[in-house]
């Protein structure tokens, strides 16, 4: 039985292994691996630790489905609308940019209830806390190292982390990618940015006639959405859970500095958008230290789906 991996856990390694699993008539073992806590990537929710229903998207905030993609990857599409994943964003965001023949797209669930899905699609075996240290080759096998455990071997190897992450891995994996490969790999560049997750309690109001909102007047913000507004989920015991999404040009600023320095500040720009925010029950700050590709020329492993454009890192 071949046996295969997948680096990282969100939308593409996701994705892949759901595709592998589809296509592939033999017995084969999957397995994804990532380093972080649960899946989602780039297209994660948080929950509140007081109410797990209470969530907010703190990476991509809607699904922007382009005339081209929506014809070419319409399978793709009728899946996560049939099994009510996705639905038409019809709550007003006030700033967004509308090219015609485009249609945007939540996930009621949460963002990453895309990702859980094609996980479970694939019947991978899913481990968290992977981070993956370095890649050899012994005896026709791919040995794969990670910062706590024993190494394993796997027949192939698919990874979708960021790049840079790539370039750290250690081993003969190093010796696959040329000098020419290395320079445009070297060359991709990544926005950061932070994202401020604020879950209230149940009863709480926050009375604004939008459900997202994209800033261009302030340093610090850039996109404030009421998350659960946008989702069209309202509910006398769920709290409603407000997202910020700071500019690129705040988070290469404030990317080496604490998480609750950063947190603060955002705090202080918020209070000039929305004065009067009820205070929060619980706050998750996450640093997107690889955001997105502002304008890639090579993609390898960077963990951008072919079929479908994540939006809400606006630049």
């Amino acid at each position: 039985m071949a046996r295969v991996l997948i680096v990282g856990a969100g939308v593409t390694g996701s994705l892949c292994a759901a595709l592998l699993r589809r296509q592939t008539s033999r017995p084969l073992y999957l397995a994804v691996w990532d380093k972080a806590e649960d899946s989602g990537g780039r297209m994660t929710t948080a929950s509140s630790p007081h109410n797990p229903q209470c969530t907010a998207d703190l990476g991509a905030q809607y699904i922007t489905c382009t005339p081209h993609y929506a014809k070419k990857h319409q399978r793709f599409y009728d899946e996560l609308l049939a099994h009510g994943i996705l639905r038409p964003l019809t709550s007003p965001v006030e700033g967004m940019v509308m090219k015609d023949g485009d249609c945007n797209f939540v996930a009621p669930r949460g963002i990453s209830s895309i990702i859980k899905h094609y996980l479970k699609e694939s019947g991978a075996e899913v481990y968290f806390r992977h981070r993956v240290t370095q890649i050899s080759l012994r005896n026709d096998k791919w040995e794969v190292s990670k910062q706590t455990g024993s190494p394993e071997q796997f027949d192939l190897i698919v990874l979708t982390m960021p790049v840079p992450q790539i370039l750290q891995l250690q081993g003969d994996i190093t010796n696959l990618i040329s000098e020419c490969q290395r320079q445009q790999l070297e060359a991709v560049s990544y926005s950061s940015r932070y994202a401020l997750g604020l879950f209230y309690e149940a009863g709480t109001k926050i009375d604004v006639p939008w459900a997202g909102q994209y800033i261009t007047s302030n340093p610090c913000i850039r996109f404030v959405s009421i998350d659960n507004k946008k989702r069209n989920i309202e509910s006398s015991e769920i709290g409603p859970s407000l997202v910020i999404h700071t500019t690129v040009p705040f988070g290469v600023t404030y990317l080496e500095h604490s998480i609750e320095d950063v947190q603060e500040l955002i705090f202080q720009q918020l209070e000039n958008i929305l004065p009067g925010l009820p205070q929060p029950i619980a706050t998750k700050c996450q640093k997107w230290r690889h955001s997105q590709v502002p304008s890639p020329n090579m993609i390898l492993g960077c963990g951008k789906s072919p079929w479908m454009t994540a939006t809400g890192f606006p630049i």
